[in-house]
Order: structure tokens, then sequence, then C-alpha cells
């Protein structure tokens, strides 16, 4: 369950809750009657709250009636009100050659074209400056096809998203001239440079370095107890590599380096895990470590 009250922000006080907002925090979530199960509370604009009241995203707010009265209205959709899918859009007999469903658009080729596999026939589309979502209050067109994201403001429009409607699923693509690719000296190269990054970059999102110090007599010791530990074993396994210090005039190498990638959900296992490994020199419990974390973003290749 979602339960929201109103937050009005002070400034220089984001964390502080005033009287009313601590009272209501008081009752749900500890008092003598015990604390309420199954609840979650969020403090939010007065109009989201209502608003996401009236689109179903929550169950319980409490809001201003003013504001209620102001945003509250549940939306009409008058003719379109039983009309939920792209079949029933195609079934409604209201739309002819003569009258012909209007809509707004500026996907002009996308539009007519995935109205046609859907079986609408009689349709038309037109092109409007500004937002598209007020084509249909204008009186310009019945419906439109646009780009969106969360629906907020659809909804604020007193539109609605049907079932099946989903023309394309967007996201950035990455597009280049063929004439340049095979004609213009250097740009395959550059774009061979810049696809193994944006792969590399994807790859490396949500992984982690971790880098730890830590006291062995050889590299194969280290690697060995790595290795035991299967959430240490990284990519294509653990980076190695001595730490050199002078000592009593001669350069030895006490300590070793390690540097593994793991996932996300694996960094906090590893980390134990490091910390847990004993001492080969002294077999002490406690090995001696000191782990630095980093994003994987700077990554730029597990080859």
């Amino acid at each position: 369950m979602c339960l929201l009250r109103p937050l009005i922000p002070q400034p220089g006080a984001a964390q502080k809750r005033n009287s009313n907002e601590q009272d209501f925090l008081t009752i749900a979530y500890g008092n003598c009657w015990g604390r309420l199960s199954n609840l979650e509370v969020w403090f939010q604009w007065p109009k989201d709250i209502v608003r996401k009241l009236v689109s179903g995203d929550l169950d319980l707010g409490i809001v201003g009636l003013d504001t209620v009265s102001e945003y509250g209205q549940i939306p009409k959709y008058g003719i379109f009100e039983n009309v939920n899918s792209m079949k029933e859009l195609a079934q409604m007999r209201q739309w002819t050659p003569e009258k012909p469903l209007r809509v707004a658009t500026g996907f002009t080729y996308l539009g007519p074209k995935f109205m046609k596999e859907n079986g609408v026939m009689h349709v038309t589309f037109s092109t409007t400056d500004g937002a598209l979502e007020a084509a249909p209050a204008m009186g310009i067109a019945e419906a439109i096809v646009d780009l969106v994201s969360r629906g907020t403001t659809l909804r604020e429009n007193n539109l609605k998203e049907i079932e099946g409607g989903v023309i394309l699923q967007s996201q950035a693509v990455l597009v280049a001239s063929r004439k340049s690719l095979t004609q213009r000296k250097g740009v395959l190269d550059i774009t061979h440079e810049i696809l193994e990054r944006l792969e590399a970059h994807l790859r490396a999102i949500g992984q982690f370095t971790v880098t730890a110090n830590m006291r062995r007599s050889s590299q194969e010791e280290v690697a060995e107890r790595i290795l035991s530990q299967t959430s240490l074993s990284g990519l294509q396994g653990p980076t190695i590599s001595p730490i050199f210090c002078k000592r009593d005039g001669r350069v030895a190498a006490d300590y070793y380096a390690i540097v593994i990638c793991v996932p996300k959900k694996l960094l906090y296992k590893s980390v134990q895990q490091l910390r847990a490994m004993p001492s080969l020199e002294n077999n002490r419990t406690q090995g001696y470590l000191s782990a630095n974390i980093q994003s994987g973003f700077w990554l730029n290749d597990f080859e």
C-alpha cells in the first residue's frame, strides 16, 4: 500500500519534517498501537498525490480538499470511454470516408503504416506545431500518435493509451552514411573506435573493480587463494602484481596487489571474502587488506 502526504520544502531544512508530517509518521510507523504493517509512506507535492490517485498508481492520500476539487476529476473520454484497444478502435462505426478518424502526429510514415496494419481504414493524419497533446482539446483531432515516456502529460490532457497501441519501443541508435563509410578516409576506423567504446561502456555498467593489497610469499599463492573463492575469480581471473619496497637496503616484494572485476550484486560478498583471508606469513585469521572500489564506467575493455 502507498500512502502519500504533501511535502512542502523549507529552505535549509531538507531533512526536517514539520509537526503535522511528524505526527503522521508517528501514527503510521510507531505509537501505542504498534506499527502499521504493509504500509509505505511517501511525501509528495499535493497535485502529484491527487493525479497518482486518479491514475491508480497510489492507494491512499492525505491532501487538501481544494487540491482534490481542482485536480481530482475522473477523466471522461467521450466516444472513446469504452475503447481500450486497437481492435476496438478499428471496430468503431463512427469512421467513414466522409468523416474519418483524425490523428495528429509527427510520425507521418509510421503512424499511417501502423493504422493500416491494425485495420483502421478510415483515418487521416495531420501535423501540428507545438504540443500534440492539446490537439484533441482544440478540436483538430480525435487522437494523437506521439512519443510517450511515463504518460503523465497524456493523463494531464485527458488522454489515455490503448492496448496494442505501441508502434515502436524507441531507443538511441548509432547510424552512419554508407557513402561516408566506404568513400571517406578514416571514417570507418573512427566508427570502429566509437563502437568499441560504446560496447565497453555498456559491458562495464554494473561492474566494479576491487583492488586489494595482501601479504603473501608468491604470486602463485595469492592466485591459488583468490581462485578458491568463486566470486573472486573476476571476468577472466584476477590481476596480481608485486608491490616492491626497500627493507634493510634490499628491494623486496612482501605484498601483492590484486585487482578483480565483480558485478554489483557480488561486490559486498567479494570484499567480505577478501577481508576474511588469513595471512600465510604469520597464520593470523585477519589478512592484510585495503580495498579500493571504483565504478566500472571508466573501464574500456574486458578482452
